[in-house]
């Protein structure tokens, strides 16, 4: 190869060189710029996350928060509950049962009115309440919480008697919550189409069997709510 060539080869390789070396410092140049770009938006993704993250701790302690206060506000009537549970129907009884009715009544509401008039946790009608009211003159206000519950507890204790001969105790509660919904009437009349269609008249399952054949009773309502009773007993005994 000539001197002349071997220059020329020299040139090329060293412009060739100086050519990868322009690509990479303006690849590094522009690659500066874009991140330069980003880091704001980085910085504010950053942030954004932060705050998030921050939002989900404090709502996650709020509905801790939350959590407790509703166990305390679930909890405030237990005593009474407890109270007029042993003192009608004996320390034997479940009180619970109670409490599971009182949450389906009204979820523990003590200003809670139906479309009918029934007021307070058990959704006494004042007629009714009345009626208790003149048998134990402590009962004095319907919207009390304790002496609306205490007469709920003292109406289920009646009706608890009224099938005491007909129902076992197993059974029992049902009737009487049944009862306590929808009247006595209804029920017993049940319990006659039940005999009629030889199913046991003292068997809850026989009354919900029967239940859409009788007359004047709103037997959804009735069956709905002695469910509820049953699902609500049955939550607070695992609670417990």
């Amino acid at each position: 190869m000539s001197g002349a060539a071997r220059l020329l080869a020299r040139v090329s390789r060293v412009t060739l060189a100086a050519s990868l070396v322009a690509t990479l410092v303006a690849s590094l140049v522009a690659s500066r710029a874009l991140a330069a770009q980003r880091t704001p938006a980085d910085k504010s993704r950053v942030a954004d996350s932060t705050v998030h993250a921050r939002r989900g701790i404090i709502g996650a302690l709020r509905k801790a928060d939350s959590a407790r206060a509703s166990d305390r506000d679930a909890s405030r009537y237990d005593d009474i509950f407890r109270k007029y549970s042993k003192r009608w129907f004996g320390s034997n009884f479940d009180w619970r049962f109670f409490k599971a009715q009182g949450m389906a009544e009204s979820e523990l509401n003590p200003t809670a009115r139906s479309a009918v008039g029934a007021r307070g946790i058990m959704q006494l009608m004042p007629s009714t309440f009345q009626a208790i009211a003149t048998k134990r003159s402590e009962f004095r206000s319907i919207d009390d919480p304790e002496w609306n519950i205490a007469a709920g507890i003292m109406h289920d204790r009646w009706l608890w008697t009224v099938w005491q001969k007909r129902v076992p105790d197993e059974e029992r509660h049902r009737f009487m919550f049944g009862s306590y919904n929808a009247g006595e009437g209804p029920i017993l009349r049940a319990c006659l189409a039940a005999r009629s269609a030889r199913l046991s008249e003292a068997d809850w399952r026989s009354i919900e069997q029967v239940a859409p054949k009788i007359d004047r009773w709103r037997y959804r309502e009735t069956l709905g709510y002695v469910r509820k009773i049953d699902g609500n007993y049955a939550r607070l005994r695992k609670t417990r």
